[in-house]
């Protein structure tokens, strides 16, 4: 089963269109043990996957990917982030942890991430949670991120970014990747994620199935308000669309991950998992490709429609 690929961007690697995001590896995000850690991390590789995004916010999974994988290295490419606290415990505001773009910190997430990890190199380094331009200025974030490069503990620059601050981050010229959050039942990105594309940059697609949110297995119970709320805006777009009279045999997991697939511009998406079977139903997925082009227009058409809040399907 043969994955479709594309060059992320200017950095001209060559990434298979589904990607593995690894946060689902943390404890505080499932209950993986070491060896369902194990398991799942060698089917990634073993179903071609060949790219893997991470972060020292994630728990132990940048550990668990440096004690199961540094055997396979060239086998994947692999991204991390930097701003995560290190060497002391983040404060959460929102539930969001605490980041901190000084000079030392960013160095000392990067180095962390090489010795987690067990590699010399990281393929692309990012800064989380999308920080403003003038925050990054201020503590001469990017020129640290450069300094590492030159030492060559990283080969490429990225950002993992959001409105507002998405289109400065693109004016500045200087990531060559950025991933951003995008799907079917959320649009809002869309023109950003284009204009970053065609700034050249690869573009790394977080969020593409909704989290799940449409599965009709999806646990609705998040510890966080602001994930249950955002899952039922997801539930409510998703029914006010109409989406399930275009399946046509697909899981609604497959028509979104495909819808993704259908935009040019999104070079890879990562979709995480700690469950073997959903992993291997996500690579069978991608292989079928983009939808097919009348249904991908007439889903994009549907999906103009304003939500309706708490609207049961037709």
């Amino acid at each position: 089963m043969e994955l479709p690929r594309a060059t992320l961007g200017r950095t001209g690697l060559e990434v298979t269109r589904l990607g593995f995001g690894a946060m689902e590896l943390a404890p505080f995000s499932s209950d993986v043990d070491d060896a369902r850690a194990e398991r799942v991390l060698h089917a990634v590789l073993d179903a071609g996957i060949r790219f893997i995004d991470t972060s020292p916010d994630y728990g132990e999974s940048e550990q668990r990917i440096g004690r199961y994988l540094s055997g396979r290295r060239e086998s994947f490419f692999i991204a991390s982030k930097c701003g995560c606290l290190v060497g002391r415990q983040p404060r959460r505001e929102g539930g969001i942890p605490e980041h901190e773009f000084t000079p030392g910190n960013v160095r000392a997430g990067v180095e962390q991430s090489l010795k987690r990890l067990r590699i010399e190199t990281l393929d692309l380094v990012q800064f989380h949670i999308s920080p403003s331009r003038t925050v990054l200025e201020e503590n001469d974030a990017v020129e640290t991120l450069l300094k590492l490069r030159g030492e060559g503990k990283l080969r490429f620059l990225g950002m993992s970014g959001t409105l507002p601050h998405l289109r400065d981050h693109i004016e500045m010229g200087v990531f060559d990747a950025f991933q951003i959050p995008y799907s079917a039942l959320e649009l809002e990105h869309e023109e950003a994620l284009a204009a970053a594309a065609q700034a050249g940059a690869g573009i790394i697609v977080r969020g593409g199935v909704a989290r799940g949110a449409p599965a009709p297995d999806h646990n609705p119970q998040q510890p966080l308000s602001f994930f249950r709320e955002a899952n039922q805006r997801r539930r409510d777009r998703w029914d006010t669309a109409d989406l399930d009279e275009l399946l046509d045999g697909m899981s609604r997991m497959e028509f979104l991950l495909r819808f993704v697939l259908s935009n040019p511009d999104a070079h890879t998406v990562i979709v995480g998992t700690a469950n073997p079977d959903h992993l291997q139903a996500n690579v069978r997925s991608a292989a079928r490709g983009a939808l097919p082009p009348d249904l991908y227009a007439e889903a994009r058409r549907r999906l103009a429609r304003p939500p309706v809040p708490g609207r049961s399907p037709s």
